[in-house]
C-alpha cells in the first residue's frame, strides 16, 4: 500500500505543474550544457516527486502509474530533457525495489536518491569472494550525472552463474564518466557513457535477470506487494508514455500562443489564425494528442485494475504494453511535426520551443523500446499467432 502521508495524484501533478515556469526558463542552459542546473535539480528535490516510486518502508509514495502519466505530462510542458531525467528516475527506483532488502537499506538511506541505468548486457561481472568484479561499458545513461547509484548489467563469466545476465547496483562513483553526449534532441538528459574498471559489487547488490524479468523480488517486504509484481517492462513503458503526451501538449500550446497576429507569408491572409489550412493542421495535431492521452490513461489504469486484484500478466498483455508506448509516441510524433510545419520560419530561433520539443520528442520516439514500427511489428506479429521474437517483454 502507498504510504499513508503520500500525496493525492493530483497533489502531485498539480506540484509538477509548479515546476514549469523554472523548466522553462532554464531550457535553453539545459540544452547548451547538456545536463540539468542544480536549481532545477534542488528544486526537483524538495519537490517530493522522486520520492513518487519508491518503497513506503523508506518513505515512498509508491505512486500509480496514472500519477506518473500526469506528473511526467506536466514536467514535460516544461523541459522534455527533465521529463526523461525524472521518467528513468522513476522507472528505475520502481526496478532497484526488486534488490535484497540489504541492498535496498544502502540504495534509499537518501531521501533523495536517483538511480540511473540500462539494461544492455554490455559489461562482464567475475565471481570473487563476497561477490563480482565488474567491467564494461554502458552507454545511454540518462540522468546518471545527477545519480548516486546505476543498475549495470553484465554479462558472467564463471560458467556456475549460468548465460543470464547479472543486474548489478553500483554507486555511480564507483564508475568513469565518458562525457560524449553531443546531440541534436535530449541534449539535457546527459546520457553520457560509463565504464566500470574492475569494481567490486557486493552479492547482495546482484540479481539474475531470470528474476529481474520475471519480478522475482528479493525484498522480503517488497515480494509481498502487488505493485512490484508489474512486469518490469510493463512498468516502464506505462512511466514513458506520460512525457511523450505532455512535451506533444507543449507543442500545441506553444503553437496557439504564437498564433494571434501572425501572417501566412506570401499569402492574402493577414493572419494565419484564418487560413482553413492552419484549422486543419491544429485539429488534426489536437486530435492526435487527445487520442494518445487517453491511451496512456487506459494504459495506466489497466495496471491499477490488475494491481488490485493481483493478477498475473499474459504474454499477450505484455506485448499490448509494447504497442502502447509505440503507438502513442506515433501519434504525438506525428502532432508535433504538423505543428512545426506550420509554425514558420520564425520558429527555427532557439528561442521558440516547438523546434526543441520536435527534436526532443523525436530523440524519445528512437528510444529502441519505444521505437513505434519495432513495437507495432511486434503487435502484429503476435495477432498473427506467432510467438514474439524477443524476450524484452
Amino acid at each position: 500500500m502507498p504510504h499513508p502521508t503520500a500525496p493525492t495524484r493530483d497533489e502531485l501533478v498539480d506540484t509538477a505543474a509548479k515546476l514549469v515556469p523554472l523548466l522553462r526558463s532554464r531550457a535553453l542552459w539545459i540544452d547548451e550544457h547538456r545536463r540539468l542546473p542544480q536549481d532545477v535539480v534542488t528544486a526537483v528535490e524538495e519537490s517530493g516527486l522522486l520520492r513518487m516510486q519508491i518503497p513506503a518502508q523508506y518513505g515512498g509514495y509508491e505512486s500509480d502509474a496514472r500519477a506518473f502519466v500526469d506528473v511526467l505530462g506536466e514536467i514535460a510542458k516544461g523541459n522534455s530533457s527533465a521529463a526523461f531525467c525524472l521518467s528513468v528516475y522513476a522507472a528505475l527506483g520502481w526496478m532497484a525495489a526488486l534488490w535484497p532488502d540489504e541492498a535496498l537499506d544502502e540504495v534509499f538511506a537518501d531521501p533523495h536518491v536517483r538511480i540511473s541505468g540500462t539494461t544492455a548486457p554490455t559489461g562482464t561481472a567475475r565471481r570473487t569472494r563476497g561477490g563480482y568484479l565488474l567491467s564494461g561499458k554502458w552507454s545511454f545513461n540518462s540522468g546518471v550525472l545527477h545519480s548516486q547509484w546505476k543498475i549495470n548489467v553484465a554479462m558472467p563469466e564463471d560458467p556456475a552463474d549460468g548465460t543470464a545476465p547479472l543486474f548489478c547496483l553500483v554507486p555511480v562513483a564507483d564508475l568513469r564518466i565518458e562525457d560524449d553526449w553531443h546531440t541534436i534532441g535530449l541534449q539535457g538528459s546527459g546520457s553520457v557513457t560509463t565504464i566500470a574498471e574492475q569494481v567490486f559489487v557486493p552479492a547482495h547488490r546482484v540479481i539474475s535477470g531470470i528474476d529481474f524479468y520475471q519480478n522475482v523480488s528479493k525484498s522480503r517486504i517488497n515480494g509481498t506487494k502487488p505493485h512490484y509484481r508489474v512486469p518490469v517492462l510493463v512498468t516502464t513503458n506505462a512511466i514513458q508514455s506520460g512525457q511523450l503526451v505532455g512535451a506533444a501538449k507543449y507543442a500545441l500550446a506553444s503553437f496557439l500562443e504564437r498564433l494571434p497576429g501572425r501572417p501566412l507569408t506570401y499569402t492574402d491572409y493577414p493572419s494565419q489564425r484564418e487560413a482553413p489550412l492552419t484549422h486543419l493542421q491544429v485539429g488534426e495535431a489536437a486530435l492526435l494528442i487527445e487520442d494518445a492521452e487517453q491511451r496512456a490513461h487506459r494504459f495506466a489504469d489497466l495496471i491499477a485494475r490488475k494491481v488490485a486484484h493481483d493478477e498475473p500478466w499474459t504474454t499477450g498483455e505484455r506485448v499490448a504494453a509494447r504497442a502502447r508506448i509505440g503507438w502513442i509516441a506515433r501519434q504525438c510524433k506525428a502532432a508535433v511535426d504538423i505543428l512545426a510545419g506550420a509554425s514558420g520560419g520564425s520558429s527555427i530561433h532557439r528561442d521558440v520551443p516547438i523546434t526543441r520539443i520536435q527534436r526532443d520528442l523525436h530523440a524519445a520516439t528512437l528510444h529502441a523500446m519505444i521505437t513505434p514500427g519495432v513495437n507495432v511489428e511486434l503487435y502484429g506479429r503476435s495477432l498473427c499467432g506467432l510467438e514474439p521474437n524477443t524476450a524484452y517483454l
